[in-house]
């Protein structure tokens, strides 16, 4: 099956999932300064350095400053990259409930990085948000019906 492009589709089936752990965002100075025994999830190639999201324990290990510890949750719909709202659609609601999001895209998936305090109610937000989409998609079949 393709990479969805279609707004509701990719929120009514974005079903998304609480990876095990916590995740922290750490600077070096580049590849070369990552330290042995760090296995980044995610980097990000910035003006001012390299930015890795590791998991806590391998940062504390090594010794690497973070602020911000986050719990990783998966949106596992196989969502396109060029698809376009998902990624506003799901801001605004984690935003309504005050919850920070910090997103990152793979080629399959999308992981949101949100407060490791707010995870559980990040999850539910995110459930009833795509209840929501799956009640609007029922009621235009009726009305299509009808």
């Amino acid at each position: 099956m393709g990479a969805e492009r279609d707004l509701g589709r990719l929120l009514r089936g974005m079903d998304p999932r609480l990876r095990a752990g916590r995740y922290v965002f750490c600077a070096v100075a580049g590849p070369e300064a990552v330290p042995a025994g760090v296995r980044p999830e995610a980097t990000v190639v910035e003006d001012e350095g390299l930015t890795l999201v590791v998991p806590r324990e391998q940062a504390d290990a090594a010794g690497l400053a973070y602020d911000y510890v986050a719990a990783w949750i998966t949106l596992r719909v196989h969502s396109a990259l060029d698809a376009v709202g998902l990624t506003a659609a799901v801001a605004g609601r984690l935003a309504a409930e005050g919850i920070s999001c910090n997103v990152l895209a793979g080629f399959h998936h999308d992981h949101l990085l949100v407060a490791a305090d707010d995870a559980e109610r990040a999850v539910l937000a995110l459930r009833a948000l795509a209840e929501v989409a799956a009640g609007d998609a029922a009621a235009e079949d009726g009305a299509a019906e009808g």
